[in-house]
């Protein structure tokens, strides 16, 4: 590949995410060389037909790779189409726990059949231009849409996430979610729909608050209040709380890593923010006398024993307020 190639090629990728095959003819590429790159670890064929370099591709997180997946399907697709479900979500910026990210969703404009295709996902519906807005030059389903889209292709705790998310990036409102709702009760999967918009909440922080509040509701315990704050004697805000049950003066975190690594300060280890958040629960526990619950992701596949431990401190402390 000559200098001149590759800065043609690299400058195609920059804007678009991807070059395509016939893009790499015309900078002087053939087929030939196209397989040398891809076999040397320069290039990586994103689908048939189109690629992207390897630094690029390397350096990229699960969802950076489903939008450049995305970006080679929209590249070659051959109808008039939008992205939707959960690469509209990806593309507006919402969090997705555990969705499939090999196969890139699309909506079709031209009313013909859906189908199911290597890596991508036709679906078919009514998709008027006031639900289409464009991410670039990127037609995608609008996040009204596509929050609802989601509840229909998913169960309701990875629904959940991505719901609560695009509430609390701000991307929808609550109010605007149950206007456009009984739209989609004709579609397929959507019996779930409502109850998700129940459960959804934009006080919810990460996906791992979002799955700790459902497996609480999944186990019949009462519902918490999310980020509940804790005060000092001046009036001082000293804590935010996960979840709290303050008539019953117990609360819960959810210790995960990307918490940890939020909370770390600079020229702070892993360790410093573990002793920084020990000496909180104790501040809280000494200005509230309340009980704390911590569960980890590893917990999160057992709500049974999350609820088990909740209802124990609810046990103890109504004991000791009685005692």
């Amino acid at each position: 590949m000559t200098v001149a190639c590759v800065q043609s090629l690299e400058a195609i990728a920059k804007s678009q995410a991807v070059f395509l095959r016939r893009e790499a003819l015309a900078s002087g590429l053939d087929d030939k060389a196209l397989k040398r790159a891809v076999r040397g670890g320069i290039l990586v064929r994103v689908r048939h037909g189109a690629y992207t370099f390897a630094e690029a591709w390397n350096d990229a997180t699960d969802e950076q790779r489903h939008l450049i997946r995305a970006a080679a399907v929209m590249r070659t697709v051959r109808c008039r189409c939008a992205l939707s479900h959960t690469t509209a979500a990806i593309l507006l910026g919402a969090d997705v726990w555990d969705l499939d990210l090999d196969s890139v969703h699309l909506t079709r404009q031209d009313h013909k059949g859906g189908r199911r295709e290597a890596g991508v996902i036709q679906h078919r519906g009514l998709l008027p231009p006031t639900e289409v807005v464009s991410v670039g030059d990127t037609p995608c389903t609008n996040a009204v849409r596509t929050a609802l889209d989601v509840t229909t292709i998913t169960d309701v705790e990875h629904a959940l996430v991505v719901v609560s998310s695009m509430l609390r990036h701000g991307l929808v409102t609550e109010a605007e979610l149950i206007e456009a709702a009984p739209a989609m009760t004709h579609v397929p999967g959507s019996l779930t729909t409502n109850l998700v918009l129940s459960l959804a909440d934009a006080r919810f922080d990460r996906p791992g608050e979002v799955r700790t509040f459902y497996a609480l509701w999944r186990e019949g315990i009462e519902a918490p209040v999310p980020q509940f704050e804790v005060l000092d004697t001046r009036g001082t805000l000293v804590a935010q709380l996960d979840f709290a049950w303050p008539s019953r003066r117990v609360w819960l975190e959810f210790d995960g890593r990307v918490k940890y690594e939020r909370l770390r300060r600079p020229g702070e280890s892993a360790s410093d923010v573990v002793v920084r958040e020990k000496k909180r629960e104790d501040l809280v526990r000494r200005l509230t006398g309340w009980i704390c619950v911590r569960i980890t992701w590893a917990d999160l596949a057992h709500p049974e024993r999350i609820a088990a431990r909740v209802r124990q401190a609810f046990a103890d402390q109504a004991h000791s307020f009685t005692g």
